[in-house]
């Protein structure tokens, strides 16, 4: 089809794999699926493209072995040790049982006790690729389940990586003639000396030679692959793998500063390259004997989607968590890795499996990724249909997770602030600055133990989850606040608030318009479209700046805008009692709602959101920043010139009743506006001044906080 032309081969491949990973994308499957699927149509099985074996498996070797190299670079043992022994136990454990259940099951099944060990071996990895690609989408990567995971999964690759050096020793010592433990002795000299002299380099001469090379990052890019190339080659000749190597080379370059800047410009590298090992495997797959598999695959593939995640649920809940973050974490090790294919291929090339073994092998790959990427994507609605079964994984009293929560019984709630991201922590930080009692609900420990130090109470969880409402008292709070930019989320929690019967008000955050009609049209009483807000803020900041800050003057005097806050403890003075000329300040300018002052005489007075133009010494400058931005606490959380609205009933034997609001003169009598009538079923939002008032009337007013208050102390009226 190619006529023997490697290019026009290689092309025709790249072409079939960009048409595959299109349709991946669509079924939001790895692209690892559909890289295996290329090799398949482009192998003799399918369209008979490939040819070029020798090229293509040189390619995927290399791609292996800079896939090691990465990992080895992002090894991140601190992560293990931050997520506590739970990443220990639950990696170590998973592999123990899965490894030792696998190996039983393939032995039932009549395999060879070779074969059976590889099996047992290949199922017991996850891809932490596929793993992070999808936490990272979800935006659960720095949640309690997802750090656990990936730390687990590190411990995962570390097991892969001793497994990949005790193949490679046993396959060389198979290989050499004279007694095993002599060739074993052998080998593990060899590899004590290569560590040896790459421990050396790293004390002495990588440190050196990185900051040289880093003055130019292509240079540095260029050392790091010759690097892993050279230790990968050394590795081979020792009679180890290349990829046990490669991993060296990268584990050597973790402790240098340039490790994140190297691994940022190689991932694109090594993603190309090992979509050359997923097509080579494809193309390799005899399909003949693969049919003879299929039974054997469904029963490993059941195995690993249902067994790996009940043996994490069973150690996690014996250790103390929540069946949820135990569900979510096992969910992650329910489909095996490109660890497994790349064990797989070792062991055929060293002739321990058969082609019969390595297909089997890929089936389970295959149907387990395919699988549980569905089951990830959608863990919520999967947990909530068996929330009520896992109880058995959870512990009456799950202490880890407890010791997360900071929430006291006695405390009377403000707000439930649900995330406490970027602008939830902002968010919070405005409101505790307003006296007001909030509680904090995340799903990163993090960010929890930061707000906990500070005496906030915090609450581990998402309000997603059935059972959170179950330690909340929302009957306490007068308003739930989500700053998590999730349309589902959202919705999510309206429904729940709504079931349990919430009468509180509720703010939503919105990513674009659409989205908040939506919250409005689902009965939120607020939502915040921050995205908007600040770029209309900044287009303000901006053509202000543009229009009055100079663009160069050499003279030492200096100029600042400044935006005085919502909160600050200047906000309605006169400028004459801002103090400000005693510091050799001016204001030169204020704009106010897209209109101009300029010198703005010692009579007129700052309000909040205005933007002042100063001018003065830069150190008199920033000392008068911090001065007008000064915040005042409210005291008691009451602020007079708050404007509230409230429900104010007619008593039946009310001396207004029957009069018209014409007579009664409301609004110069009660300082207050009146919005609207609630009578019976009826609403009259249109107030007329011969309207009547009637006994049994709810009048809907609206003021300051002091009149609304003097009101309330006469109802009903």
């Amino acid at each position: 089809m190619t006529n023997g032309n490697h290019f026009v081969e290689i092309a025709a491949i790249l072409g079939l794999a960009t048409l595959f990973g299109v349709i991946g994308q669509k079924l939001r499957q790895p692209l690892i699926i559909m890289f295996l699927a290329t090799g398949i149509l482009a192998g003799p099985s399918g369209l008979g493209i490939i040819h070029s074996y020798d090229q293509i498996e040189l390619l995927a070797h290399i791609g292996i072995a800079l896939l090691l190299f990465i990992v080895g670079l992002k090894l991140d043992l601190h992560l293990i040790r931050t997520t506590g022994p739970v990443a220990l136990a639950t990696g170590l454990g998973q592999i123990v049982f899965t490894s030792i259940f696998g190996f039983l099951i393939a032995i039932a099944m009549k395999m060879s006790f070779l074969s059976a060990a590889y099996v047992s071996v290949a199922l017991t990895f996850s891809s932490t690729i596929i793993i992070v690609k999808l936490l990272s989408d979800k935006k659960e990567i720095d949640s309690l389940h997802g750090q656990i995971a990936i730390g687990f999964l590190i411990v995962q690759d570390i097991a892969a990586i001793l497994a990949l050096v005790g193949l490679t020793t046993f396959g060389s010592s198979v290989a050499e003639e004279g007694p095993a433990y002599v060739s074993v002795l052998i080998i593990g000299a060899k590899g004590l000396g290569m560590l040896a002299i790459i421990a050396l380099l790293m004390k002495y001469l990588i440190p050196y030679l990185t900051e040289r090379l880093a003055h130019s990052l292509e240079l540095l890019t260029l050392f790091a692959i010759a690097w892993a190339v050279f230790l990968g080659a050394g590795s081979e000749m020792l009679g180890f793998s290349k990829e046990v190597g490669a991993f060296l080379a990268g584990v050597s370059l973790a402790s240098t500063a340039y490790r994140d800047s190297i691994g940022a410009r190689l991932t694109g590298l090594r993603d190309f390259l090992l979509l050359f090992f997923f097509i080579d495997l494809g193309a390799r797959l005899d399909w003949s004997t693969v049919g003879s598999q299929m039974g054997a695959s469904l029963i490993f593939s059941f195995f690993v989607l249902i067994g790996n995640p009940i043996i994490v649920l069973v150690i996690m809940g014996l250790m103390g968590y929540r069946r949820r973050t135990s569900f979510l974490a096992g969910l992650t090790v329910a489909q095996i890795s490109e660890f497994s294919l790349i064990v797989a291929a070792l062991g055929l090339s060293i002739g321990h499996i058969t082609n019969e073994t390595v297909g089997l092998i890929t089936l389970v790959g295959v149907v387990t990724i395919f699988v549980s990427t569905y089951m990830i994507l959608y863990s919520g609605n999967l947990y909530r249909l068996l929330s009520g079964p896992l109880k058995i994984f959870e512990r009456s009293i799950p202490y880890r997770e407890a010791a997360i929560c900071t929430l006291k019984e006695a405390v009377t709630l403000d707000v439930i602030l649900v995330g406490l991201g970027n602008y939830g922590s902002g968010l919070a930080e405005y409101l505790l600055r307003r006296n007001k009692t909030i509680l904090g609900i995340d799903f990163d420990p993090g960010v929890l133990e930061r707000w906990r130090e500070r005496g906030v109470p915090v609450l581990y969880g998402d309000m997603a989850d059935p059972e959170m409402h179950e330690q909340l008292r929302l009957n306490k709070a007068r308003w739930v606040i989500s700053t998590v930019r999730s349309k589902e989320m959202n919705l999510t929690l309206m429904h729940i608030l709504e079931k349990d019967g919430y009468d509180g008000k509720v703010a939503l955050t919105a990513v674009n318009e659409e989205e908040a009609r939506e919250y409005e049209n689902a009965g939120a009483h607020l939502v915040f479209r921050p995205f908007t807000d600040a770029a209309e803020q900044a287009a303000d900041m901006l053509a202000y700046s543009m229009d009055f800050l100079p663009e160069s003057v050499n003279w030492p005097i200096s100029f600042l805008e400044m935006r005085i806050r919502s909160d600050a403890s200047i906000a309605g003075q006169a400028v004459r009692n801002l103090m400000l000329s005693t510091e050799g300040i001016s204001i030169l300018a204020v704009s106010r709602g897209g209109r101009i002052y300029y010198e703005p005489d010692p009579d007129f007075r700052i309000f909040p959101a205005d933007r002042l133009l100063l001018m003065g010494p830069p150190a008199g400058l920033k000392g008068a920043e911090s001065m007008l931005n000064q915040f005042e606490m409210q005291k008691n959380g009451e602020d007079i010139d708050r404007f509230e609205i409230a429900e104010i009933r007619i008593s039946d034997d009310s001396k207004i009743s029957g009069q018209s609001l014409a007579d009664i003169r409301f609004r110069q009598k009660y300082g207050v506006t009146l919005a609207g009538i609630r009578r019976g079923q009826d609403q009259i939002t249109t107030i007329n001044p011969e309207e009547r008032l009637q006994a049994g009337d709810r009048l809907i007013v609206i003021g300051k906080v002091g009149a609304v208050k003097k009101l309330k102390e006469q109802a009903p009226l």
